[in-house]
């Protein structure tokens, strides 16, 4: 819901900062006022095209910030967008939109304090206002959203679901056999790359781990000279002794033993020295004899130097051609021999896809009839509860319909639409149906597509009226009403003002409405008016919010001259508007039978 709207040298407006109740909320005030200027201002923030014109004169710039509050609902919906683009606020239940017009014509769009671009913007604002009166911004006028509606009135999102993955797997079945049926000179290039590849790679005979064990193995032979020099030298100092009574590290140590068996047999405080003594005694002959079979088995074999070479080199190679390690280039190997087995056998593979291909249009075929027919059924008792809504809004003669069409396609699924009569039909993720609400408000004109009807307050009328049926299944949070009463009068201004009321207060949604019938305000839980001053020769829109005799004032003066007779009529509007509230029960939604 919309928290806290603030609006800067936009029109006539200098500075305002209005918070909003999350039920219904209603502006009032003359014309003129800047009743209208905040709602062009709410479609600014939500993406609505803008020039300098708005700008307020004498200023560089207007500035609009619109602070939301998320439902954990609508969370799910935004959270991933905000993510993808590092958007994430301090609060994550929170949203700030900003937009920025300057004077030079350049446009800002912010997202929790970061720039983004317009269709950004547009593409978040679109899940969290529907403005009537500008239709770009007004989910149900695009027909693309209609079956998503119908679908959700109706609870039919988990039969949806189950049609849509036996279509993506029809996709990916259609996609393979396409991969197969391609050009055979193709294919045929295609089994000789692929069998080049794989003798190549199994002619290396290569081993895991074996370039490691290559590497090491061409060190040493690489390095025999000098090994066989270094180690001959070590194993010289651990072992013997050599002139001028220099001794072997070994014949020192067994002194040192001796010495200290010596000391250990006098003075117990030795013995633990002395068995350090005797491990590293051990030590030392350990890594002798390790030196001296080390010397003895060095290999000074050019020619194993070169084999090790030329295998190298061919790994080197292979590595070039498909992987960085040789396990990479044994999987490429195992792949592409898997590549080449179903290429080998397409043509079994190919009958076997159209086998399956065949059995899933038919089962998507039973899917979709079924969701197509629960989608009449609550088409049906939709249009029956919207009807009932306009009756009670004075447009009792209009009619409203659910239009269900299919379309014919040679590649579609099988429908059997009577016993042994089946039809193709086109069909993708949400099933066979194309949707559209159709209305004719007047007797004898034909149904119309809903998106076509003339805008003004018969149009604000049909969108009440859907908006009360389609409470539940419209996810949008703040739905706002600029000229809802326009063409109607004060019997059916509180129908009308009842209904908002009542479509508020379900807490599904948050209502804003801009009035001039008394008979609407009376329903409202946050009232605000709307007013122009001039200060110093400027004309600017003040706002308050209105309670008590304030209240109605401002009803009674939307009556007519205030007077106490107006004053009088007021005070009814609000405890008829008051005693109703108390009385009816919230907006009861029609039960969907689903067969």
């Amino acid at each position: 819901m919309l928290v806290e709207l603030n609006i800067e040298d936009f029109a006539i407006i200098e500075q305002l900062t209005l918070n909003f109740s999350e039920g219904f909320n209603v502006l009032t005030g003359e014309t003129g006022a800047g009743k209208s200027i905040i709602i062009d201002a709410v479609t600014m923030l939500l993406g609505g095209r803008g020039d300098s014109t708005f700008i307020r004169a004498g200023s560089d710039r207007a500035r609009i910030e619109g602070l939301f509050r998320l439902s954990p609902l609508l969370r799910t919906a935004i959270d991933p967008i905000l993510a993808d683009e590092g958007l994430e606020g301090d609060n994550p239940d929170v949203l700030i939109l900003g937009r920025e017009l300057r004077a030079t014509g350049r446009s800002f769009c912010r997202v929790n304090g970061s720039t983004v671009n317009l269709s950004l913007l547009e593409k978040i604002a679109a899940q969290l206002v529907d403005i009537h009166g500008q239709n770009e911004h007004l989910s149900l006028m695009q027909v693309r959203q209609h079956l998503t509606f119908l679908d959700r009135y109706a609870g039919l999102q988990s039969q949806r679901d189950q049609l849509a993955a036996e279509v993506r797997q029809l996709r990916r079945i259609r996609q393979e056999l396409a991969d197969l049926q391609r050009d055979e000179q193709f294919l045929a290039r295609r089994i000789d790359q692929l069998t080049f590849q794989v003798e190549e790679i199994d002619l290396a005979n290569l081993k895991p781990g074996e370039e490691t064990e290559l590497n090491a193995e061409r060190n040493r032979l690489a390095n025999a000279e000098q090994l066989s020099q270094f180690s001959a030298e070590a194993y010289a100092l651990l072992s013997e002794a050599g002139s001028d009574e220099q001794f072997a590290i070994i014949d020192l140590f067994g002194q040192l033993t001796r010495v200290m068996n010596n000391l250990a047999k006098l003075d117990e405080s030795w013995a633990e020295k002395r068995e350090m003594v005797d491990n590293l005694t051990y030590q030392v002959e350990d890594v002798a004899s390790f030196v001296r079979d080390y010397n003895e088995n060095i290999d000074f074999n050019p020619l194993r130097l070169q084999e090790i070479e030329e295998r190298l080199s061919l790994i080197f190679s292979l590595k070039r051609k498909y992987g960085a390690t040789v396990e990479d280039i044994l999987e490429f190997g195992r792949k592409a021999q898997l590549d080449l087995d179903n290429i080998s056998h397409s043509e079994e593979r190919i009958e076997a896809l159209k086998a399956e291909e065949e059995t899933l249009r038919a089962k998507i075929g039973r899917l979709a009839l079924a969701l197509s027919e629960a989608r009449r059924q609550a088409g049906e008792t939709l249009a029956r509860g919207v009807e009932t809504e306009l009756a009670d809004l004075s447009m009792e003669k209009a009619k409203f319909a659910v239009d269900i069409q299919w379309s014919e396609a040679a590649d579609g699924v099988y429908v059997e639409t009577k016993p042994g009569q089946v039809v193709t039909v086109a069909c993708d993720d949400t099933g066979i149906d194309r949707v559209e609400f159709l209305i004719s408000p007047n007797p004898g004109e034909p149904l119309k597509p809903l998106a076509k009807v003339a805008s003004g307050g018969e149009t604000s009328r049909i969108m009440l009226a859907l908006k009360n049926v389609l409470a539940i299944a419209d996810e949008t949070p703040t739905l706002i009403f600029d000229e809802i009463d326009q063409g109607i009068g004060g019997r059916i201004g509180g129908v009308v003002g009842q209904k908002l009321w009542m479509l508020a207060s379900q807490g599904h949604h948050q209502v804003l409405c801009v009035t001039h019938l008394p008979q609407i305000a009376g329903y409202a839980e946050l009232h605000y008016h709307v007013a122009k001053q001039i200060i110093g020769g400027r004309t600017k829109t003040d706002i308050h919010t209105l309670t008590g005799e304030a209240q109605v004032n401002e009803m009674a003066q939307m009556l007519g001259v205030l007077s106490d007779s107006t004053r009088q009529s007021a005070r009814e509007i609000l405890q008829e508007a008051a005693t109703t509230k108390s009385t009816r029960p919230k907006l009861e939604k029609l039960t969907i039978q689903n067969s």
